[in-house]
């Protein structure tokens, strides 16, 4: 019933596929941002990399609301096609974040704050170490029911890539 109710207001008023997907990155983006700067948790690599597909849909989706009359339903459905590829890429890397956490496999080189600069002196370095937060990939900093904060992306992630694909097959049968 719901997705009926969201599908009759997505005929009627189309731009509102590209403001529900700033809404979604926006909110994904806020929540991480909340957890750094008001709740202290640092981001490790990867939770970073894991904000990149929020940016882009951000910017993706602010170009398509005013073309959305010049598209057309099969351009939304395009931009909903779009939308859910850079969504199942972020569920991607933050399946491989999980995949970090639980220790089914490495990590990056850069997780863990490794320092890779073998061209610095002795004092440079013990600068740049007490300069430089650890925060590694492999540690779960914050876990709801027993789900850690990168797995509840993940499920978000998928969400969302699976609303995107919905929308597009919505808009493609609305333009035949």
């Amino acid at each position: 019933m719901v997705s009926e109710r969201i599908a009759a207001a997505l005929t009627r008023q189309p731009r509102l596929w590209p403001v529900a997907t700033i809404l979604a990155s926006g909110s994904m983006l806020a929540i991480a941002w909340g957890f750094q700067l008001i709740g202290g948790l640092q981001p490790c690599i990867l939770c970073l990399y894991q904000r990149w597909p929020y940016w882009i849909i951000l910017v993706i989706s602010a170009l398509a609301i005013p073309l959305v009359r010049q598209i057309g339903r099969r351009g939304l459905a395009v931009f909903a096609i779009l939308c859910a590829l850079v969504f199942l890429a972020g569920a991607g890397v933050a399946g491989f974040h999980v995949g970090v956490e639980q220790g089914w496999w490495q990590g990056l080189a850069a997780c863990g704050g490794g320092m890779n600069d073998a061209n610095l002196s002795i004092d440079e370095l013990r600068e740049k170490l007490f300069a430089t937060p650890i925060v590694r990939c492999d540690e779960v900093a914050w876990s709801l029911l027993g789900i850690s904060m990168t797995g509840w992306n993940f499920l978000a992630s998928l969400v969302f890539a699976a609303a995107s694909m919905g929308a597009a097959c919505m808009f493609w049968r609305k333009t035949a």
